[in-house]
């Protein structure tokens, strides 16, 4: 979303410029086609001019038509000079017809006076959509030839599964469909294949997607993911049971990492001496530190750590690479824009696609003393992304914002774009869907989904210090509630829809969720409970009164304290539990961000990983788990299936171990071994 402080005049004069263009009231000669263009804006539609010109011709040269804001015209992308003019906010133009040479190209020629974007085309031939483009940055040029689709056609424009998976086994192949053809899809075949493997085929019927139009799929067949990287190729054929009429566009594909889990050590915190290590602190340019988060890609051990600051200037990034290893780097990240995309920021959430967001901490991220206006910012962890600019004019690098949360205390992601928000100034969770993000820099939020859980009544810390940090966990979201002093969670997809609310922006959702489901979690023991994460059937709960991070049971309702680990730290906030299961916690006061071990025992105190074998693997009768050197402590065996299913359990005491797969399914399976200081995971082949 665009920096609103510079104001803008917000009187419209409807102004539709046209260059000797008439509607044709008869058919298009032979050897021509009708073309029309729908042009959609968002919030400020004053700010865009365009024109249709032949492909290759430059922004006034052989115009054909012209529309928006003359006054911007081909050379005013980025000079935010405001003039008003041209389009209304938030509608959609019907331009043309025009009966242009059938099979010859043409290019729509965009320019931006704000320089983020903010209009959409999409072109018909004939009256069926052949294109849609999103207009971006200061200008664009788009492409599109004049010729009327086949009669079946479809693609596959985008795969939805997360780019980044921290564990193995079957995993969803989803992603989007699109009608490029006259006919409508009543059915299709959806392939895919994984590193140019075997093909899987499912016939998809039910189906209705009418020209232009797109839908959601998930593939019935699952892939079953292994450690490493991989491409997955999806692609459609036979619509409608005919031959698809343009190959070109049928295809998609993406890459795929995958690493090992996070394994639950968390009981072996309990009742043993803490091991607290700094891993970092203001030398590294730790500045009031809210939260911290792993990138997804665990085998990196990639720390994000996220510093409030100063309003004025917004907040920033430290990157751990190889974080707490004997090599670590740290690096700080600003966004040239983020005293108003990360504005005193809360928290910071990860999603497995790569993105990140985070909640703001202020009231109006215009600082201006006008209405509340901020919420949570969508970015890409991609370094050549974020905190880069993207040139005049632009927002910054954020990837989206919407605005509908100021004094945010909290976030947490549920899937893709989809995060949770706690408001701290509407006393509510609310559940972001930001869909389609809209690029670096550019502002058009029409796609956005938002709801609003409203019947919880959350308190957040008068004076804005301490955060309430969230988590979505096995089809619930917990919150920690500074002002309630409890830890509360909401099953997720329950409840009703209600009406639309008018908010700060023009989003295609903004709603009240009635009569979900939600129950408290823990109402008692807690002093001012700041920070979340839970693995397994394990909680932790960071309280920054205290200085403790509690250790839950939550295999039921309320869930039971088992133990504390005393960190003694000033002003504890968010915590994590990171790779190999170890606690990660910044100290807002003292400016450090710390990891949390159990006591200095194990094995000759070296990894377990570096004195663990499994031998044969593949197996096909049985395995041998060997330890290389001399057993200090017993050792914790759990393997489980591709599913998560724990198949086998036992506890290690002796140098070796003899595992029995007889009744076992082909397949891989994950063994992890872990004693109270150190973990492993290791993967094992079972082929009979």
């Amino acid at each position: 979303m665009k920096k609103t402080n510079l104001l803008r005049n917000l009187t419209v004069i409807f102004t539709l410029l046209f260059t000797a263009n008439f509607a044709f009231a008869q058919p298009c000669p032979t050897g021509q086609v009708e073309v029309t263009i729908d042009v959609g804006t968002d919030n400020w539609g004053s700010e865009i001019y365009w024109e249709l010109v032949p492909t290759g011709n430059n922004c006034g040269t052989g115009t054909i038509f012209t529309g928006g804001n003359a006054s911007v015209g081909c050379n005013g992308g980025g000079n935010q000079n405001n003039p008003a003019g041209g389009y209304a906010n938030n509608q959609t133009y019907n331009e043309g017809p025009w009966c242009l040479t059938d099979g010859a190209c043409y290019d729509i020629i965009f320019v931006d006076d704000y320089g983020d974007g903010g209009a959409d085309f999409d072109v018909k031939v004939n009256g069926f959509s052949i294109n849609t483009f999103v207009g971006a940055g200061s200008g664009s040029t788009f492409t599109f030839c004049a010729t009327q689709p086949s009669a079946f056609d479809a693609g596959v424009t985008s795969i939805s599964s997360p780019a980044l998976f921290d564990d193995m086994g079957l995993k969803d192949v989803k992603g989007k469909l699109f009608n490029y053809g006259l006919t409508t899809i009543t059915s299709l075949d959806i392939n895919y294949q994984v590193d140019n493997g075997s093909t899987q085929t499912s016939n998809l019927t039910g189906l209705s997607i009418a020209n232009g139009q797109a839908d959601n799929f998930t593939h019935p067949i699952q892939w079953n993911a292994t450690l490493g990287s991989h491409t997955i190729k999806v692609w459609t054929s036979n619509i409608n049971g005919n031959i698809d009429g343009d190959a070109s566009n049928d295809t998609t594909t993406k890459a795929f990492e995958v690493g090992p889990s996070i394994p639950n050590i968390i009981s072996s915190y309990i009742g043993v001496t803490p091991v607290i290590t700094q891993i970092g602190n203001v030398s590294d340019q730790l500045d009031k530190p809210t939260d911290l988060d792993f990138h997804p890609a665990l085998a990196r051990k990639e720390l994000w750590v996220i510093n409030q600051r100063l309003e004025g200037n917004g907040g920033s990034v430290v990157i751990y690479d190889d974080a707490g290893e004997p090599g670590q780097t740290d690096q700080q990240k600003v966004d040239g824009n983020a005293w108003h995309f990360m504005s005193l920021p809360s928290g910071i959430a990860f999603s497995k696609n790569g993105n990140f967001a985070n909640s703001p901490g202020v009231y109006d991220a215009n600082h201006n003393g006008g209405a509340p206006f901020t919420g949570p910012s969508l970015w890409s962890s991609d370094l050549s992304i974020f905190a880069q600019n993207f040139g005049p004019g632009t927002n910054g690098s954020h990837l989206d914002m919407l605005h509908e949360s100021p004094y945010a205390r909290g976030i947490a992601n549920e899937e893709d774009n989809v995060f949770w928000v706690f408001d701290g100034n509407s006393s509510d969770l609310v559940r972001y869907d930001f869909v389609e993000d809209h690029g670096p820099g550019n502002s058009y939020h029409g796609d956005a989904i938002i709801h609003r859980y409203s019947d919880n009544s959350v308190a957040k810390d008068p004076n804005n210090k301490v955060v309430s940090h969230m988590v979505v966990h096995d089809g619930w979201v917990y919150s920690t509630d500074y002002g309630n002093n409890r830890v509360f969670r909401i099953q997720l997809n329950s409840g009703t829809l209600g009406s639309n609310i008018i908010g700060y922006e023009s989003i295609a959702e903004h709603a009240i969720i009635t009569g979900y489901t939600q129950e408290n979690v823990v109402t008692t023991g807690l002093v001012e409970p700041a920070g979340i994460d839970i693995v397994d059937d394990r909680m932790i709960v960071s309280d920054y009164s205290t200085g403790d991070v509690i250790i839950y049971d939550i295999t039921s309702m309320p869930a039971t304290e088992l133990g504390r680990i005393a960190t003694g730290a000033s002003g504890i906030m968010g915590i994590k539990i990171g790779p190999n299961g170890k606690i990660w916690y910044v100290d807002y006061d003292a400016n450090t961000v710390n990891r949390i071990e159990g006591t200095t025992v194990g094995v000759d105190n070296v990894e377990l990983e570096n004195t663990l074998s499994i031998y044969p693997n593949p197996a096909k009768d049985n395995f041998s788990i060997n330890l290389k050197g001399a057993l200090v402590n017993d050792i914790n065996v759990n393997v489980y299936d591709v599913t998560g299913k724990l198949v086998y359990t036992t506890l290690m005491k002796n140098n070796t171990t003899l595992v029995n797969t007889k009744e076992w399914t082909n397949g891989i399976y994950q063994v992890h071994m872990s004693n109270d200081t150190h973990s492993s995971t290791q993967k094992v082949v079972v082929q009979h």
